[in-house]
């Protein structure tokens, strides 16, 4: 990789690590369309997945106290089950489709958020759960579907991003492990993950400190930011 393509890379890294530990989840909305231009389609979305699992090692860490693991047990089963056959169809996914059925899964989730239908939001989760683990294995990344599914569950901002945090770092975990056995990832990828290390620390403290900060208006506005910014994404691919 040139100089600047690292310089590039890390800006990114270092950006997808502050928004992921102060919504919970959007890491990949950064990480893998910059990492896709450094390194390529594939070995991009792979670092992202060995990336972002690392740093939801962090995350867990630092939100260690409100993770609500049994109430997310389920949106962890349901996307490592659709990580792992998503990941498998990266190549021959038919995403326009996919890409359309996400983006009116977020419109029925917005209308879900205005008329206060929690009963039918947390029946839909392990739903959006699956659907959100395939998309991220084929694409790199959930769309919006994760953030709903977490989004649903009866839980203030730190529990959310306890819960985001968890769910995130089995996805992404599974990823790797299959995109590594696929050995999409090279000696590039790799050195730059060893680079990023210090770079994911500091970043998860500070994106956790802007959490603690914004409170509850405030992240409702940035998760709901971070959801659109993933549909916008998900539109421009169409």
């Amino acid at each position: 990789m040139e100089v600047f393509e690292v310089i590039l890379a890390l800006i990114a890294v270092t950006a997808a690590f502050v928004v992921s530990a102060s919504a919970g989840l959007g890491g990949s909305l950064v990480l893998v369309p910059a990492l896709a231009l450094v390194l390529g389609t594939k070995e991009g979305a792979a670092l992202a997945a060995l990336l972002l699992a690392g740093n939801n090692v962090v995350k867990l860490v630092a939100y260690r106290v409100t993770i609500p693991w049994r109430a997310a047990a389920w949106l962890v089963v349901a996307t490592v089950i659709g990580a792992a056959v998503g990941a498998r169809l990266l190549v021959s996914a038919p995403e326009d489709m996919v890409t359309v059925a996400v983006i009116a899964g977020f419109a029925a989730a917005l209308a879900f958020e205005r008329l206060q239908l929690p009963w039918l939001r947390r029946r839909a989760a392990p739903v959006l759960a699956l659907g959100s683990g395939l998309t991220s294995g084929f694409s790199g990344t959930s769309g919006p579907l994760k953030g709903i599914a977490i989004r649903s569950l009866p839980l203030d901002r730190l529990h959310i991003v306890g819960a985001a945090s968890v769910v995130s770092f089995a996805g992404d975990a599974i990823k790797t492990a299959i995109y590594t056995d696929a050995e999409l990832l090279g000696g590039d990828a790799y050195t730059l993950a060893a680079v990023a290390v210090p770079l994911m620390v500091a970043a998860t403290w500070f994106g956790r400190s802007l959490n603690h900060r914004i409170g509850e208006r405030g992240y409702t506005m940035l998760f709901w930011s971070v959801m659109a910014g993933y549909t916008w994404r998900l539109l421009a691919g169409i």
